[in-house]
């Protein structure tokens, strides 16, 4: 009994000998394989048969539309071109040496991840915005275990925020090829004083071997803490919402909340705006008193800051109207500067005092030309009444 088990042995391993020495070589070697929607991919499959046995390799489970295959000896390369959703699948690679054959299969995923990312809102106020939402478009797939999004600061995920929901909707397309938009909405925690410059809301896609990330950005208005903006009706006395300047706290939004004593000397150097012009124009001086090596620059107000003129020296710019009167239906909205080094801000909100200048100035002029007119006439009546007669 034992010697005939010897006998089988060596007769057993020779038949677990692929091919008898032969070996089935794929490149890219790994069983699952991502690629994106649009891209090409090359796969190839070689057997190098012994004992000079000639090879036989093909590439099976293809759909001729998806792609294209060329075969010789002992090799076959599959071409996957310009990859799309429905590509995705199995592809089978069967070798043969003589009567022994081999197989290697590969699973192609094709995956869509365009940079679009959109968020609500796109700036942030510390304080009255308590929620933030970043939307993806046109990804697939979207399942949470593939398709990632977080909020982050830096490099790291926000601390203490909270995710509230998510929602898949199916994008509307002209082809067959599902594609989704994800939105993920966060709960914010307090910014801290002074606030981070900004957040990032980052969108990861994870497949076997691929790991591909996109990054939107989400801008703090710095030093904006009001619930409310801020809205001046005078502009002899605007409301600037940065927390620094000193004028800023006698003249608030009586919505406002008070500006807490003692962290101006914590915190670092901020710009503060100052308005310096009479009714009826307009001029701003944004400064900063932090001492020498600093610049401050304009970077928004109404209407765009080619609508006005704009100087800068160093730690000190000047923004004015020009030659138009400002308050003459000029857009309401933020003036913004910033500081460099550091990049803190200062935002001051500003709105016309009056939006029928003209109209006024138009009555005013023609009452004046009417009083002139009438005192003429009274001017001939009398002359001809006490002229002398002849």
């Amino acid at each position: 009994m034992e010697q005939g088990l010897a006998l089988l042995l060596p007769l057993f391993l020779g038949l677990l000998q692929p091919g008898h020495g032969g070996r089935l070589e794929v490149e890219p070697p790994e069983p699952e394989v991502a690629v994106a929607v649009g891209e090409s991919r090359q796969f190839a499959c070689r057997l190098a048969c012994a004992d000079g046995q000639v090879a036989s390799v093909q590439w099976r489970g293809l759909d001729t539309s998806l792609g294209s295959v060329k075969s010789g000896t002992g090799s076959s390369v599959l071409w996957v071109h310009n990859a799309s959703l429905s590509a995705a699948g199995t592809r089978m690679c069967v070798g043969y040496c003589g009567k022994r054959s081999f197989h290697h299969t590969v699973n192609l995923l094709v995956f869509a991840f365009p940079d679009q990312l959109t968020v609500s809102p796109e700036s942030l106020v510390p304080g009255r915005d308590r929620e933030v939402a970043c939307t993806a478009h046109n990804v697939s797939p979207a399942r949470p275990d593939v398709f990632s999004m977080s909020l982050l600061l830096g490099d790291q995920e926000l601390e203490g925020v909270q995710t509230l929901d998510r929602d898949v909707m199916e994008e509307p397309q002209e082809d067959e090829d599902p594609l989704f938009q994800v939105t993920e909405r966060w709960l914010l925690p307090p910014l801290g004083i002074p606030a981070p410059p900004t957040l990032h809301c980052q969108v990861t896609m994870s497949l076997p071997g691929l790991n591909r990330s996109h990054r939107q950005s989400i801008p703090v208005l710095q030093g904006l803490t009001s619930p409310e903006p801020c809205v001046t009706t005078s502009l002899e006395s605007p409301i600037t919402t940065s927390p620094e300047t000193p004028e800023q706290t006698s003249t608030h939004s009586p919505r406002s909340p008070d500006p807490e004593p003692g962290n101006s000397s914590t915190r670092p150097c901020h710009p503060e705006i100052h308005q310096v012009s009479a009714l009826g124009t307009l001029e701003l001086l944004c400064e900063a008193a932090c001492g020498p090596g600093v610049a401050v620059h304009w970077t928004q107000a109404p209407g765009g800051l080619a609508a006005y003129k704009t100087r800068e020296a160093g730690a000190q710019a000047w923004l004015t109207s020009g030659s138009t009167l400002w308050t003459e239906c000029h857009p309401e909205g933020w003036f913004q500067c910033r500081l460099d080094p550091g990049g803190q801000m200062a935002n001051l909100y500003l709105v016309p005092e009056i939006c029928s200048l003209p109209a006024s100035a138009a009555l005013w002029t023609g009452s004046l030309v009417l009083g002139l007119l009438l005192l003429v006439f009274l001017i001939y009546r009398l002359w001809k009444r006490c002229r002398p007669t002849s």
